[in-house]
């Protein structure tokens, strides 16, 4: 389960590699028609059906039609991949095809909008950081220590566009937390404590900020796994690359059962040239037709993380 970005935040959550959208009768106190923009009472319809309607859409009323759960609730599931970009995309739930659901300012994510007679309304803001979303199970773990009497602490960076309000942390014994899902990458952030911004005390990685203020830096990775196909009859292969200083002995590689040699380590994000050394002969990549000279007369094989 993925946490949600913020506690009033409503519509909508990110769990895992879906959108859910999620509809409670009890958010609303109006509807507004689609055609000749009268209100009306939520307690004068009857709920027959609800779709969800946006730009990601173009604002159809019959096509992301949701899902039962209950007598007032409603559901539906979208992949990621539906919302390619870093975009902001506005929505709002159709009840019965023809009436808007009028959400209030009482959540954090609503922008305004107005109504076919020029009356203001208002809509959601779907907010979509495609390199990064908080995940219970996410790869990077965010802590700030102390600041126990502090009321919102806040998680901002270039992976979310610096935003200020939507990666909330969660309080924990003699701190804060957020564990957030990334893909490999550079990043710089900081923390947002009850307003004031400041760098992260324990992580002595930082950039100067236009500000003249730090930055907070990390820099994402994941693991790679590297494969030779062959060579069988090989006493001892060997890994070297960048990543190790081309160290011509620490990186092994184990002889696996179907004709290959194997390893696997963690990588920060980044381009790494690499070799195999086999019995103390150094050979490119032979299934990596992506190579490059650097700068000394060698050709090596790339590995990019990204």
């Amino acid at each position: 389960m993925c946490s949600t970005f913020a506690q009033n935040l409503k519509g909508y959550t990110i769990e895992n590699d879906n959108v859910v959208f999620t509809f409670h009768r009890s958010d609303y106190d109006i509807l507004s028609h689609d055609s000749h923009g009268n209100r009306i009472s939520f307690d004068d319809l009857t709920v027959e059906n609800v779709v969800v309607s946006g730009e990601f859409n173009n604002w159809s009323k019959y096509d992301w039609k949701m899902t039962k759960i209950d007598e007032n609730t409603y559901q539906l599931q979208k992949p990621l991949s539906k919302f390619e970009g870093e975009f902001t995309w506005q929505f709002k739930f159709v009840v019965n095809n023809e009436y808007w659901a009028e959400p209030t300012h009482s959540a954090s994510n609503t922008v305004d909008a107005k109504g076919v007679n020029g009356e203001d309304l208002h809509v959601y803001n779907l907010k979509m950081f495609p390199n990064a979303y908080p995940d219970n199970n996410g790869n990077v773990r965010f802590r700030l220590r102390g600041y126990d009497d502090a009321k919102k602490v806040i998680v901002s960076g270039s992976f979310n566009k610096w935003n200020e309000h939507l990666f909330k942390m969660y309080k924990i014994e003699n701190g804060w937390e957020l564990k957030v899902k990334m893909r490999p990458g550079d990043y710089e952030y900081r923390f947002i404590v009850d307003g004031n911004w400041m760098e992260d005390p324990s992580n002595p990685d930082k950039v100067r900020n236009e500000f003249d203020e730090y930055n907070s830096h990390i820099n994402v990775g994941k693991y790679e796994t590297f494969l030779l196909k062959g060579f069988q009859d090989a006493n001892v292969v060997i890994l070297s690359g960048t990543f190790n200083n081309w160290n011509e002995s620490e990186f092994q590689m184990t002889k696996t059962d179907n004709g290959y040699w194997k390893y696997r380590l963690p990588l920060p994000a980044g381009k790494h040239h690499y070799k195999f050394i086999i019995d103390g002969n150094w050979i490119l990549d032979p299934d990596n037709s992506v190579k490059e000279y650097d700068g000394v007369g060698n050709v090596n094989s790339v590995c990019m993380i990204r």
